[in-house]
């Protein structure tokens, strides 16, 4: 489908061989979801699914983000229902970015829309803050320290 190079390693989706990791959101809507990660992240959709129920792919970075709208079992999960949050204050996951100047980023999205929990805090060696995208999933937005070594 498409293919992003990172020093000097080339991450594809699909991949043709080893593994890509991406992240599923199930979303209200496809084209709101993929409006919003384009604006905020500059992410990039390369698919906004089809009418049989294919998801939406959206590269950011060197990720890829993966929506769909919800949905009743199928045949290869058939006991498991897909739905947006029904609490966005009760999550069990969400998305994590890092990124070399927190303070610029933080301004520069919430320029572009980003509705932010907070502004970037100090905690745990780095300075990190949350954004809500439009169905209610957080996203951590945190850049270590320069001082800080994990241990």
């Amino acid at each position: 489908m498409n293919s992003v190079q990172i020093d000097q390693k080339s991450f594809e989706m699909p991949p043709r061989e080893g593994i890509t990791v991406a992240h599923f959101l199930t979303v209200a809507d496809i084209d709101r979801s993929a409006q919003f990660y384009e604006t905020v992240f500059g992410g990039r959709t390369l698919s906004r699914g089809d009418s049989k129920g294919a998801p939406g792919y959206i590269q950011i970075a060197n990720t890829w983000l993966l929506v769909n709208v919800g949905g009743g079992p199928t045949p290869d999960k058939p006991s498991v229902t897909l739905s947006t949050l029904a609490d966005p204050n009760k999550i069990s996951s969400f998305m994590n970015i890092r990124v070399a100047n927190i303070q610029a980023c933080y301004k520069l999205w919430k320029s572009r829309g980003a509705e932010f929990i907070t502004e970037p805090k100090e905690k745990y060696g780095e300075t990190r803050c949350y954004i809500r995208d439009p169905d209610g999933y957080i996203i951590e937005v945190g850049q270590r320290k320069p001082d800080f070594t994990y241990g």
